[in-house]
């Protein structure tokens, strides 16, 4: 089930929403959600999948570490304008069989991308209610089918942020990111190679390099009302360039993804704490 816990992390940053503004908030709060995805199968396929799944639903507000729509905060460095924390991403599968550029190769696993990130805020109004910050993640990628763990290379994601509250009781939430990719020789042959035993005569021996991955913009849109939190996002790939480009198994240069996701806070914990959003 790795193939869930990108997307499910992506959801999640969008619904929990935390207010821009010193206030005392419960140490935690569990819940469920459903969760609604369209995404292909891989970056730069013609092929889409559709998924409607549950999905966990939990914030933790701790001192040294908190889990929020931001993901993992504050595990390793914290000050106002700058934090260096853990970065989540990851890949879906994709079966060979039902894919035609694909056909006899090997089934793509549920790839899981985890290393540090570090956030830099540029600017921010008065009010708090908008911020521009910079994201530098950096992650190593794993591939598994829970039987076995490869280690597929690595990526840089540098991204622009403009995060935004909407309205006096600051229930709405819209971001705004654009970044670019960069990713190892080994990280674009999982996708884009063919190694020599599964060229046919439409599809070339082709051996990946490491370089640039392509260009992203994301919107998303989220709203809160007590027990409740919705969220809706749209997420485009420029893959115009890229250096897998000339791969036999790259189909186009546009990619696509979207995503609703609606949670219900069931539980929260007693004990409160005061959060500042600098």
């Amino acid at each position: 089930m790795l193939f869930i816990t990108k997307r499910i992390s992506i959801l999640l940053a969008m619904i929990c929403i935390t207010t821009l503004q010193a206030e005392e908030k419960p140490l935690w709060e569990a819940g469920m959600g459903i969760a609604g995805l369209n995404f292909p199968n891989y970056r730069g396929s013609k092929h889409q999948q559709t998924y409607l799944l549950p999905f966990p639903y939990f914030i933790y507000r701790g001192k040294w570490l908190k889990v929020s729509r931001d993901g993992l905060q504050g595990l390793f460095y914290q000050s106002p304008r700058m934090s260096l924390d853990i970065s989540l991403d990851g890949g879906m599968p994709s079966r060979s069989d039902e894919h035609t550029v694909r056909q006899g190769m090997p089934d793509l696993d549920p790839i899981f991308e985890i290393g540090p990130s570090l956030k830099i805020l540029l600017a921010q109004n008065v009010a708090h209610t908008r911020k521009l910050s910079l994201k530098l993640p950096i992650r190593t990628a794993i591939a598994t089918d829970l039987t076995h763990i490869d280690n597929v290379g690595c990526l840089f994601a540098p991204q622009i942020r403009l995060e935004t509250v909407i309205g006096a009781d600051q229930r709405w939430r819209v971001n705004l990111s654009a970044g670019t990719q960069y990713a190892s020789q080994d990280y674009h042959d999982y996708y884009y190679g063919v190694a020599p035993q599964y060229t046919t005569p439409t599809r070339t021996a082709y051996s990946a390099k490491g370089g640039y991955s392509g260009t992203r913009l994301t919107a998303s849109l989220s709203w809160q009302l007590k027990n409740v939190r919705l969220a809706t996002f749209l997420r485009y790939d420029n893959l115009h360039h890229t250096v897998f480009d000339d791969s036999p198994l790259f189909e186009q240069e546009h990619s696509l993804m979207a995503g609703f996701a609606i949670a219900w806070i069931f539980a929260r914990s007693k004990k409160r704490v005061t959060i500042t959003n600098h």
